[in-house]
């Protein structure tokens, strides 16, 4: 049988790795790295200083694959994503039939937590659910860029006895929960911060967080929306790509929190 690890290594900052993660690393045989093409060389550099940094007196592989991109335009968002990793499927399928051997451990580095807004989890599910591989999986936590972030600004997630929620930037667009106090946004790609600034909100912004590249802006959303756009878009300028998360919290009321 052939083993897999999914290994969360943390928001960029190599330090973010736990032990069980270095232990983890200390097993595997075949890296499988994802190339997500032009610009964004530097998330598997960071994969590969992580491998360097931790790995002691084992021989292993690092095997790369031109990672699919997610149809843009003529299909529903959700079609996409469902094509999309429909597509990581089959080349998951490839590397793990091509490159590993039975009794081999194989592994995927995924960014964050494998748990937080990545499909490997669901594709290795579906791998198995179609009878062609014989595998076992472990899941590795890691710390999320919410965690990241939350640390970077010294602000906790919640208000006391308060929801927190998780959403994307389509889902912030359609409007602000009038049920929770605070909430992170990920995978913001139209400023939708801007929808919600008539509202009395502070935010907690950054991008690359734990790495040498990291912006952090906060404060009051109307009074720095216009500074985090401005500041978002020479950022996705200067490095090809932008990867950022933000937290919104409702001003707090004079009631104890």
């Amino acid at each position: 049988m052939k083993k897999i690890l999914i290994i969360g290594i943390g928001a960029g900052n190599p330090e973010y790795i736990t032990i069980q993660a270095v232990n983890a690393l200390n097993k595997v045989d075949v890296f499988f790295l994802m190339d997500k093409g032009l610009g964004k060389e530097k998330l598997n550099h960071l994969r590969k200083e992580i491998c360097e940094r931790y790995i002691v007196d084992r021989n292993y592989r690092v095997v790369e694959a031109l990672n699919p991109e997610r149809e843009r335009e003529g299909v529903a968002y959700l079609k996409a994503v469902d094509n999309l990793n429909a597509e990581k499927q089959h080349t998951f399928e490839r590397l793990i039939s091509e490159e590993l051997e039975d009794g081999q451990c194989g592994a995927f580095l995924v960014w964050g937590d494998p748990s937080l807004y990545d499909s490997t989890i669901r594709i290795l599910d579906a791998i198995i659910q179609g009878g062609r591989h014989e595998l076992h999986y472990d899941v590795i936590p890691g710390i999320t860029s919410i965690q990241a972030l939350t640390a970077q600004h010294k602000v906790p997630l919640n208000n006391i006895g308060r929801s927190v929620e998780i959403t994307t930037g389509r889902r912030l667009a359609e409007g602000f929960s009038g049920t929770v106090d605070s909430v992170v946004v990920m995978l913001d790609a139209e400023n939708s911060y801007k929808t919600v600034v008539d509202q009395n909100l502070d935010i907690f912004w950054g991008a690359y967080l734990g790495t040498p590249d990291e912006i952090l802006i906060s404060g009051k959303l109307r009074e720095v929306a216009d500074e985090i756009e401005r500041v978002r878009k020479a950022a996705r300028e200067a490095n090809g790509w932008i990867m950022d998360t933000y937290l919104l919290k409702r001003v707090a009321r004079d009631d104890g929190e």
